[in-house]
């Protein structure tokens, strides 16, 4: 069965950072990170490919780093200042391509103040 189980959220003060992780089984072509916050639709964060290539969405450009390790079937999300405005439960997904992903994780929880 495929399992991907997020970690490393928390609560951290504007400005702060924080990195979260995403331990996975399967061989995925892609993955990625997603966030929800209360009463708004699930948005994409960032994307990365099996080589390494990535993308982001505008509001997170320049602060935040996608990475993945295949041999440790991790992937990671570097948060660098951090603001109100990213608070949210952040989800990893997994899929074949970077436009459709069919597996997603529990989710955990970034709030910050």
């Amino acid at each position: 069965d495929v399992q991907l189980v997020e970690s490393g959220g928390g609560s951290v003060q504007a400005g702060g950072s924080l990195r979260l992780s995403c331990a996975f089984s399967g061989s995925f072509r892609c993955m990625a990170w997603f966030r929800q916050a209360p009463g708004q639709e699930r948005e994409g964060v960032a994307t990365i490919d099996s080589a390494g290539g990535t993308n982001y969405a505008d509001s997170v450009k320049g602060r935040f780093t996608a990475s993945r390790d295949n041999a440790k079937n991790t992937l990671y999300l570097q948060m660098n200042t951090l603001n109100p405005e990213d608070t949210a439960m952040y989800y990893c997904a997994a899929g074949g391509y970077c436009v459709a992903f069919a597996y997603f994780g529990q989710g955990t929880q970034v709030t910050v103040s």
